[in-house]
């Protein structure tokens, strides 16, 4: 973790500069503007580590400002970073073929810093629509069939949202909206699949979330697993936290629903790497499951979909990617995973990988949008 932490510091440190060095040249020299810039730039810069550090040492009201200055900046630097790379490349073109038009290159100073004004204004409305979108949740609706006999039960209506990140950034104002739509949805049973708590588990106590949690309504009850946020942030507080909210935790556990269907809920694949023991293979969940019943798994990280297929699972519900959040990253997700957002019919198995209800880091979304689903499940 140790090594993992110095690497993304660096690496946010090089990004930074590259930035903070492309505005600086575009400020006439013997500007008092660079000394302004140099100093809020390194405070915004360093807003989203201290407000984290600070987080349970400093009022809360200070904390929670810098995290989300520096939360919006996390997605501020992917747009610049497009921007500048972009005019690098054109500057580089134009150094090997001058095609620069004479108003340009005879006040290119000047040039310069209107760029750099609409660069700033890009990434502000960029932000901005990111931020409404981001907050704009959608319900999915999927209709499926299991060809299994679910004793009494002839159709089955669960809702599913996954990755809330409850925090600092996601607070009671979203969680309640997120509670009020799955309820409206009237389900059988809600399922989270992982990253609900981003992280810390503190701020969710604070604002106690845990009580917006339990306003959550299902005759067969609220079940989740763990996602990698839950591992990152302490994950036997943050289960201990959401069970004593209503919500129950399946981990490396099967549970059969109502004499009907079974539930099997996986550990997230962080379990080995950050605490060291090691999560039960999907056989040895499946030993003494009766496969004439309906399936149904949840599991946070979307990985060997082909391996499930062949497990006898009718349904797995995943989340995690987020469809890379802010565009252009889900073409990323698209090469790290053979599903990263959407529906997938694997042999006679359902696959759904959810983008999320919540955001982590920026609280925005580009080229995705924040969704519950609901899946409307009839049996044989």
């Amino acid at each position: 973790m140790v090594i993992f932490l110095a690497i993304v510091l660096t690496i946010y440190g090089l990004l930074n500069y590259y930035i903070f060095i492309r505005g600086w040249q575009a400020i006439p020299r013997d500007s008092v503007l660079r000394t302004y810039y140099l100093i809020l730039f390194i405070f915004i810069a360093l807003t989203f580590f201290t407000g984290r550090l600070l987080e349970n040492r400093v009022p809360v009201f200070v904390s929670d400002i810098l995290i989300w200055i520096g939360s919006f900046w996390w997605g501020a630097i992917l747009y610049f970073l497009l921007i500048i790379i972009a005019l690098d490349i054109i500057r580089l073109i134009n150094r090997l073929l001058p095609f620069y038009p004479s108003i340009i290159a005879d006040n290119y100073a000047v040039v310069k810093q209107l760029i750099a004004a609409a660069a700033i204004v890009i990434v502000a409305i960029t932000m901005v629509t990111g931020y409404i979108n981001a907050r704009n949740i959608r319900v999915k609706t999927l209709t499926l069939s299991i060809p299994k006999d679910a004793g009494a039960w002839r159709s089955l209506n669960i809702v599913s949202a996954s990755d809330i990140h409850l925090g600092t950034v996601i607070g009671r104002k979203m969680l309640d909206r997120i509670v009020e739509k799955i309820n409206a949805l009237n389900p059988d049973i809600v399922l989270l699949p992982g990253d609900i708590i981003d992280e810390d588990p503190i701020p969710v106590m604070r604002q106690n979330l845990g009580e917006s949690l339990k306003k959550i309504k299902a005759p067969l009850g609220v079940y989740a697993v763990t996602g990698n946020h839950e591992y990152y942030g302490g994950v036997q507080a943050a289960c201990e936290y959401l069970e004593a909210h209503g919500i129950k935790m399946l981990r490396d556990t099967t549970i059969k629903i109502a004499d009907s269907f079974y539930l099997v809920g996986r550990d997230d694949r962080e379990k080995s790497r950050i605490s060291g023991q090691r999560r039960k293979s999907l056989e040895e969940l499946m030993s003494d499951v009766d496969k004439s019943c309906p399936i149904i798994v949840l599991d946070h990280q979307p990985f060997a979909l082909q391996k499930v297929a062949e497990s006898g699972i009718d349904l797995q519900i995943s989340g995690h990617t987020h469809y890379g959040q802010l565009w252009p990253l889900g073409y990323i997700t698209n090469l790290i995973y053979e599903l990263s957002w959407g529906y997938k019919l694997i042999g006679s198995t359902h696959f759904y990988v959810s983008s999320g209800a919540g955001t982590w880091g920026p609280p925005m979304r580009l080229g995705n949008v924040p969704e519950i689903v609901n899946y409307r499940i009839s049996f044989r």
